[in-house]
Order: C-alpha cells, then sequence, then structure tokens
C-alpha cells in the first residue's frame, strides 16, 4: 500500500476509517465533521471520491443550485462535489484550520489531512479560501476553545500561494 491509501497494483484506493468521526450540528454553523477521539498530526482523515462537473454543465445548472455552496474548484475550470464527509467540513480562516486538503484530480478523490494536533470533541475544519461567501464565524467567536484568534486576513493570491493543486 502506498502513501495516501492508493494500492498501485490494482488501483484500488483504500479509504481510512478512524471511527471517531461523528456529523454535529454546531449552534453557529450548521452540520460538521467532529471527533470524538484525539487526531495526530499528519493523520489522514479522510478521502472522498468527487463527482466533476465541466464548466459548461456547472455554469448552466449546478450554480443555480445548493451544489454552489458545496463544490471546490476542479482542473479545466470544473468544478467538484465531495461525496461523503467532504462536503461537511465547516470552514476556518486560513492559518487556523486544522484540516488541510489535496486535490487528486487523475483520481477524482480529495484527501483530507490533520495540519495539527486535534483534541477529542473538537470540530475539523478546513480553509475555503479568502473570499467566503458567508460572514465566517471563527472557532474563537463560536465559543470554541482551540485557543486561535480571530480569522487573519490575506489576499487571494497570498492563500493561492499555499494550495496544492495536485
Amino acid at each position: 500500500m502506498r502513501d495516501g491509501g492508493h494500492d498501485s497494483a490494482d488501483d484500488t484506493i483504500a479509504l481510512p476509517a478512524l471511527g471517531c468521526l461523528e456529523l454535529r450540528v454546531h449552534p453557529q454553523r450548521g452540520r460538521g465533521v467532529f471527533t470524538r477521539k484525539a487526531i495526530s498530526s499528519g493523520t489522514l482523515v479522510n478521502i472522498s471520491p468527487v463527482l466533476v462537473f465541466g464548466r459548461t454543465e456547472y455554469a448552466d445548472h449546478g450554480r443555480h443550485t445548493q451544489l454552489d455552496h458545496y463544490t471546490y474548484c476542479w482542473k479545466d475550470s470544473g468544478y467538484a462535489l465531495a461525496l461523503g464527509l467532504g462536503s461537511m467540513f465547516n470552514h476556518e480562516a486560513f492559518g487556523h484550520e486544522n484540516v488541510g486538503f489535496t486535490r487528486d484530480m487523475s483520481r477524482s478523490l480529495i484527501r483530507y489531512t490533520a495540519l495539527r494536533d486535534i483534541g477529542a470533541g473538537e470540530e475539523l475544519c478546513i480553509c475555503y479560501g479568502p473570499n467566503v461567501w458567508f460572514d465566517a464565524v471563527s472557532e474563537v467567536q463560536a465559543g470554541g476553545s482551540d485557543g486561535h484568534s480571530g480569522a487573519q486576513e490575506q489576499s487571494a493570491d497570498e492563500f493561492m500561494r499555499g494550495f496544492d493543486l495536485e
């Protein structure tokens, strides 16, 4: 088994099952992914297969639906909908998220990895980018105890420099 859950012998992708993740309703953010047990930094938290939409298909249909709030930018100006937990991670400002993601475009999936040690009971959050379409609530504002300060300002260029496109 190679790193990231890919078995090169038959092109099968093993999906990790931590057994400690659950969906809960956060009072300000809505449904989100939480952990019942501590997760170590660097742990592969989840692999989500995606449904890919071409640019025209998405422009004609997807952006006019609720899907527009759950898609990731994909190659060739397309979009992808992460299945399973991938569409349930809530947002935290860049530098304050505890989970990062890598888009594997050749296999149509997204890998989510713990960026720091995550304590039992914590919500797992990714950064959606610098230009969110809603009033972001940081964990500190929401009454969390992760010790992070409020949102950090940065330009879209600064954010995209650290973005792993494959």
